[in-house]
């Protein structure tokens, strides 16, 4: 696949077939990660490959705290209050994906059908947990979200999706605690991994883009 090629027809996938992934594949998938830039070439990342029986007893965990409400403790809070343009376009975003889906607005209990399917990983049979060491600024931060671009478009050229989820940092306490790892590691982002299902209703829907002109100032 062409870098260009890839880079524009990657997409979010949230319906994945059962297909167990490779451990040769997902050690090329992150060999190929390891090449990421980052600030002084400190590859701050630490990586979490969670699969099989292990991957279902941290989906239950999950699953359980959010049925029962239990609060975000994300380390990576939202903003306050998202600038007008962009709260608009996140918006647009979550209408036009549950128009697709056919799910009404005011329906809460399907909307909350959709909020749990994070936390089964969208049937991916493999999720990676990505870490930082929490004494880290937002440079690295940075870095771990071009850390998570390489990965994305690795699994792309090799045949496999990805959903890199923020809703999967929202318990990083319990994470930690189910991988043994100690609390000086931040959980900065969730991705599952897997082969798509292409008849998967969420898959239909393909998220838009904003013009080139939206965004870009020239000085010449």
């Amino acid at each position: 696949m062409e870098l260009l090629q890839g880079i524009e027809s990657r997409r979010s996938v949230r319906g994945f077939v059962d297909t167990p992934v490779p451990e040769e594949t997902l050690r090329r998938i992150l060999q190929a990660a390891s090449h990421s830039p980052s600030y002084t070439n400190t590859q701050p990342w630490e990586v979490a490959v969670v699969a099989g029986a292990r991957r279902d007893a941290l989906s239950e965990l999950l699953l359980d705290l959010a049925r029962t409400g239990t609060p975000s403790s994300s380390e990576l809070p939202a903003p306050a209050q998202w600038p007008v343009d962009l709260a608009s376009r996140a918006g647009e975003h979550n209408a036009r994906r549950f128009r697709v889906l056919e799910v009404e607005r005011d329906d809460a209990g399907a909307r909350n059908e959709l909020r749990l399917m994070n936390y089964s990983f969208f049937g991916a049979p493999c999720v990676l947990f990505l870490f930082m060491d929490s004494t880290l600024s937002e440079w690295s931060s940075f870095d771990m979200g071009l850390f998570a671009q390489s990965i994305a478009l690795a699994a792309h050229d090799l045949g496999l999706g990805t959903c890199l989820q923020a809703s999967l940092t929202h318990y990083p306490g319990a994470v930690r605690q189910f991988l043994g790892l100690p609390p000086s590691m931040r959980l900065m982002l969730g991705i599952s991994l897997g082969y798509a299902d292409p008849a998967a209703k969420l898959n239909r829907y393909q998220s838009a883009r904003k013009p080139l002109d939206d965004f870009v100032k020239w000085y010449r």
